[in-house]
């Protein structure tokens, strides 16, 4: 097979979780621009919808299906629905995450809130999904990461600024990485891959000091744009990564290979 085809997502299905956030936009163009009809799933059905009808009409096979991930009951009933509607998913890329901490003295009700849906609410959606993909033979669970997963927080970068790095987003990105291994071990034996891809910064509205003090700690020199995860979701979800599985990939500019 020509290597291009490799690449291709033509006849796969794809859901994605939390599709209109600032990773999920480039996530659910990615893979539609790929071939794959791709789902996005959130809580805020009206939000996908907007970002659906944007792709649709540019010819892209994107849907938009609701998703509570703190709610089993709503995980297990976006599984009937896909189920029945398009009858399989070949993909799974779990990219939303709900952020209730903004620091180290925000109350302990916020961690626990963070770890039931950003710790136990993805392990159900990879197990969920990956009976799903095991019991037709195979598939791609792609985890969205971060590399403060993979490193210590940076406080020099937030000093003055009036930002913070909440701790439970660091405890569970770094959980993240050994479920991927977990999954990857349990799900390998009947044909299903997982992995994980660890951004770093993405430019939004950032201040002018924080982007220049972050860009001066990457290689490249910048924060991430609304291209840069493409490749490696296209990658990791079609044939071309068909012998990769348990890993970490960092797309941050060099940020961690320091």
């Amino acid at each position: 097979m020509c290597i291009s085809e490799k690449f291709k997502l033509d006849g796969k299905v794809a859901l994605v979780t939390g599709g209109a956030g600032l990773y999920g936009k480039q996530i659910v163009e990615a893979l539609a621009e790929a071939g794959a009809h791709t789902v996005m799933a959130s809580r805020d059905v009206n939000k996908l919808q907007a970002v659906t009808k944007l792709l649709q009409k540019r010819g892209l096979n994107v849907s938009a299906e609701q998703l509570d991930q703190g709610s089993e009951d709503s995980i297990l009933s976006l599984l009937d629905r896909l189920t029945r509607e398009v009858g399989r998913v070949d993909v799974l890329v779990n990219n939303a995450v709900l952020r209730t901490m903004k620091g180290w003295s925000c109350p302990s009700v916020n961690f626990t809130e963070s770890m039931r849906v950003n710790a136990t609410d993805v392990f159900l959606m990879t197990r969920t999904f990956g009976k799903l993909m095991a019991d037709r033979g195979g598939g791609s669970i792609i985890n969205l990461g971060s590399i403060q997963g993979m490193v210590g927080p940076d406080f020099s970068l937030y000093e003055g600024l009036g930002m913070d790095a909440p701790p439970d987003y660091f405890f569970h990105k770094g959980g993240m990485l050994q479920l991927t291994r977990y999954a990857a071990a349990k799900l390998g034996p009947q044909g299903v891959r997982v992995n994980t891809i660890s951004p770093g910064g993405f430019l939004s509205d950032q201040s002018p000091e924080f982007v220049d003090r972050y860009n001066a700690r990457t290689f490249l020199g910048r924060m991430a744009n609304n291209d840069d995860l493409k490749g490696v979701i296209v990658f990791l979800a079609s044939d071309a990564s068909a012998y990769i599985t348990g890993v970490n990939i960092p797309v941050d500019g060099g940020y961690t290979a320091v």
